[in-house]
């Protein structure tokens, strides 16, 4: 849990939807506000359904200072997400992504291209988002897939950086992804999209095995899972991610989060 001074925290909304409070920032995730057996629509006549509620809505939001997308299909942006979101609120995402918010309405979209970085202001404080490449549709599916990114955050004070984090969004590992210590330095925090998600029988997001792929090769102090059970496409659940880390030993510390519930990002 996280204490009251804590100044970097995460509450996990379910599925990649969380809220982060980074120094005096706000942010919001990939935003997906439906209900429990309801679907939403992936493109491609692909669907589907929501096997859990989630634990953050549209009413519980606070004045928010962007939203971090990774990608648009409706598990991460849904139809409430279009009704409820402000139209003026600045959405750090893909150039596809930017380009499809904007003709509905999205007046503040930041549209990055791979390792682009965007900033955002405040009193003394300054968020510096680093778009990541990714990989989610492998092979023929990099067409019937949209193109997705992760994103480096670092909280800058006093021109130090008191705090950088890596949210993976929706890829698949991949041995390059080491890059971002290289361009960005360590981290302190790796936010991590798992549940081995199958379309059209292939595996688009990391499974428990590629997770831990990804922090050996990350070796942040803290991992937070996030994207393992909440849809009928998760093939693996995040007891696979946990037993792969245990087995290999793999240094830091790994915090499971439950929905609704805030934890610190720091280590």
């Amino acid at each position: 849990m996280a204490g009251p001074g804590d100044d970097v925290t995460l509450t996990f909304g379910g599925n990649a939807t969380t809220l982060l409070r980074l120094g005096g920032f706000t942010l919001l995730t990939d935003p997906n506000f439906i209900g429990r057996g309801q679907r939403v629509y992936l493109g491609k006549g692909l669907w589907t359904k929501r096997l859990t509620d989630p634990a953050i809505l549209p009413d519980d939001l606070p004045d928010l200072d962007a939203v971090l997308l990774s990608h648009l299909h409706g598990d991460h942006w849904d139809r409430i997400a279009y009704a409820t979101i402000d139209r003026e609120t600045p959405v750090v995402t893909t150039q596809a992504a930017a380009r499809a918010l904007s003709s509905r309405g999205f007046r503040a979209t930041a549209d990055l291209r791979p390792w682009q970085v965007h900033e955002i202001g405040g009193d003394g404080e300054t968020l510096r988002i680093t778009s990541v490449p990714g990989v989610h549709g492998p092979g023929p599916l990099a067409k019937v897939l949209p193109p997705v990114m992760g994103s480096v955050l670092e909280l800058f004070r006093g021109g130090d950086v008191t705090w950088r984090g890596y949210v993976t969004g929706d890829t698949l590992y991949r041995p390059w992804l080491g890059e971002v210590l290289q361009r960005c330095g360590p981290l302190d925090t790796v936010i991590a999209h798992l549940g081995g998600t199958k379309a059209l029988g292939i595996t688009v997001t990391m499974d428990g095995r590629q997770g831990a792929d990804l922090v050996e090769l990350l070796k942040p102090p803290v991992t937070v899972p996030v994207h393992y059970d909440d849809y009928d496409r998760f093939a693996s659940p995040l007891g696979d991610f946990v037993r792969e880390v245990a087995e290999r030993r793999v240094p830091g510390e790994l915090r499971t989060v439950s929905r609704g519930e805030t934890i610190s990002l720091r280590a």
